[in-house]
Parts: C-alpha cells; structure tokens; sequence
C-alpha cells in the first residue's frame, strides 16, 4: 500500500525522502529523517517507532546495513515490516519481510533506494531509482520527479491517496516537512504543488529560526 524513495543530494548535503500510499496520512507514520545522521523508511503494516530507532543507531555511527541488523536483532514480528534505510554517506540497507502485502520489490542507486508494497508491478522502484539519479535541479524536484515516475511505472496496486516529503540539512530541524494526508485524486501532484509554493519561503524560515534580527518581512496582514 505504499512506495518511497529515500535518498541524499551529493552537492548540498541534503538527505531526506518521499512516499506515497492508498491509506490516510502516510508520512506521519513512515518518513523519519535527521540532519547529519539518515533517513528511514518504516511502512507495511508499519510499526513507526522504527524510524527514531534506526536513527539512533546511525548517530551511533554504525552503518545502514549495520543499523538494520541490529534494529532488527530478537525483534519478532520483522516479518511484517518493509524498512529502508539510507546512512550519511548514502549507502542503503532494505529489509521486506515475509508477511511484506502484495507484490513487493527494492532498487538502490547512487545514494538513493526506493521500495513498495502492493504495487502494481515489480519494477516500480527501479523507475523511481532510475529517475532520481537522472533528475536535476533542486533536489525536492528530484525526489518529487521519481514519485512522478513510481506513477508512470504503475505505482501501486490501486489508487494512492496521501503522500509526504521530509528535506534534512544542516541544521537540526527538517528544513521541509510537506504532507498531503487525504486527497481523492492525485496526492503527489498536490504535494508538487505545495512545494512550488513553499520552495520561495524555505530559506526565510531557516533564516528567522536562526537570526530573527535579519529575517525578512513575514508577509501576511499586520506585519510592519
């Protein structure tokens, strides 16, 4: 019932992911990320208490696939988890379960992996791979055009209905953290839309959580 892509910007520095899925407020449950440490992927029958796990383990300087291994040591109902994750240096680790739903696969990349559960097909996360390493410009575009590809590849099974991206940089906080939580009709396209609009302000809200002395005008009724 969902596919994500999770991946890091070699240029900037910046990690972080994208997802979509057929149920109510995917990212909420799904996408953890944390500047200068990773990213996780926590879907299928997901237990999202494994995001802040795996990203404890990679602070702790262990690598994805070391990080895996050990979130996933004596802990018994694995077999119901799809977990992706990406370390600081953009190597990935994937693990899918046996009770994984539906037609399920992986792919990885250079610095990015991408996996799904119902799909429609097998192929759908080797086209988001495939478009991501080919994609340019900012890299929320590049993340957005490899869920526009997911779709064009068949996406999932059945019609999605939420979707989310979460950016990490330098600093402590995600710089993006954009959900579309229900939306009848094409969620992803909705969530580009929202980045377009949100892509402007991105630096000015960095800019007042660090020195609100120099941030500009905010921009809505009221502000002198």
């Amino acid at each position: 019932m969902t596919f994500s892509i999770v991946a890091r910007c070699e240029k900037t520095g910046m990690m972080g992911m994208a997802i979509s899925s057929s149920s109510p407020a995917v990212a909420a449950r799904c996408a953890h990320a944390r500047a200068g440490v990773g990213v996780v992927a926590t879907q299928n029958i997901t237990d999202p208490s494994l995001g802040p796990k795996g990203l404890d383990l990679l602070a702790d300087c262990l690598s994805a696939d070391e990080a895996l291994s050990t979130l996933l040591e004596d802990y018994p109902t694995a077999p119901w988890r799809q977990v992706v994750i990406l370390d600081a240096e953009g190597r990935a680790a994937i693990h899918s379960g046996e009770h994984t739903l539906g037609t399920y696969a992986f792919a990885t990349g250079k610095d990015c992996a991408a996996a799904g559960n119902l799909l429609a097909n097998t192929g759908v996360p080797a086209a988001m791979v495939a478009a991501f390493e080919a994609a340019e410009g900012h890299f929320a575009e590049r993340l957005l055009t490899a869920m526009q590809a997911a779709l064009a590849a068949g996406g999932e099974a059945g019609p999605v209905h939420s979707a989310g991206l979460i950016i990490v940089r330098n600093v402590s906080w995600p710089v993006a953290d954009l959900r579309v939580d229900w939306a009848e009709d094409d969620p992803i396209g909705e969530l580009g839309a929202l980045w377009t609009l949100y892509k402007p302000q991105l630096e000015d809200y960095v800019t007042r959580a660090i020195n609100p002395t120099a941030a500009p005008s905010y921009g809505v009724p009221g502000d002198l």
